[in-house]
């Protein structure tokens, strides 16, 4: 099994391109959804949000507001760094847990849904393909304007406020251009899951893993067989 990396920016579709790769069977893996678990009471990132950013940040059942939160680090960056710092090594070791689930039931490649894959560049060593979902910067400003009922000025700071789609695209191996037709788009998401599922580059890591565990196999009848009695 290998890992896709896929990304995207504010109103650029990404997740209308995941809901599409699910329809095609595809194994994906949210980091949102993952951010949202490990926040939660009783989790260690819970009780060092709470130390860094003080009560404010919680509702009244306990768990963290995260609009309040999120103003608190928009346009701040050593706050948003201070954050990540505290939740991204939680949200890996949730992620690793997951992949590892698919990889027992026998996927070809998980795709990991990881909104800043490029910005933190933490987990790009492990991801053997990369997908950006763009648009061009117009698109993005009206269907963001339209969607949360945003002034021009407001939504131009929130897709300033992250690393411009272009510069994802100049990185990622593949690129879901998402400016036009859903049609066309569609047609692209098949296409480039027709070439993942055509790829070996699965094989090596799931025989390295089969090899090892035949290995354990034979060492462990060895040792019944030379370690126990004979009957």
């Amino acid at each position: 099994m290998f890992l896709v990396g896929l990304t995207g920016g504010i109103a650029s579709g990404k997740s209308s391109v995941i809901q599409v790769f699910q329809q095609l069977g595809c194994a994906v893996i949210d980091v949102d959804v993952i951010a949202r678990h490990v926040v939660q009471p009783g989790y260690p990132a819970h009780r060092r949000i709470v130390e860094a950013f003080g009560t404010e940040v919680l509702l009244e059942n306990g768990d963290i507001n995260r609009k309040v939160l999120g103003d608190l680090i928009f346009n701040q960056p050593d706050r948003r760094h201070l954050l990540n710092t505290i939740t991204h090594p939680e949200i890996r070791k949730e992620m690793m847990k997951e992949t590892f689930k698919y990889f027992l039931r026998g996927y070809r490649y998980v795709i990991l849904d990881i909104p800043l894959l490029f910005e933190t560049k933490k987990l790009l060593k492990y991801m053997k393909h990369t997908v950006v979902v763009y648009c061009d910067r117009d698109t993005q400003l009206a269907r963001l304007m339209r969607r949360n009922n945003l002034n021009r000025e407001d939504a131009e700071a929130r897709i300033n406020a992250q690393l411009p789609l272009k510069d994802k695209a100049r990185l990622a191996r593949h690129v879901l251009d998402n400016s036009g037709e859903w049609s066309v788009t569609k047609r692209q998401i098949i296409l480039l899951h027709a070439e993942l599922e055509r790829s070996l580059e699965y094989l090596p890591l799931r025989l390295g893993v089969l090899t090892g565990l035949a290995g354990i196999a034979s060492l462990l009848y060895l040792l019944t067989r030379y370690l126990l009695p004979s009957p």
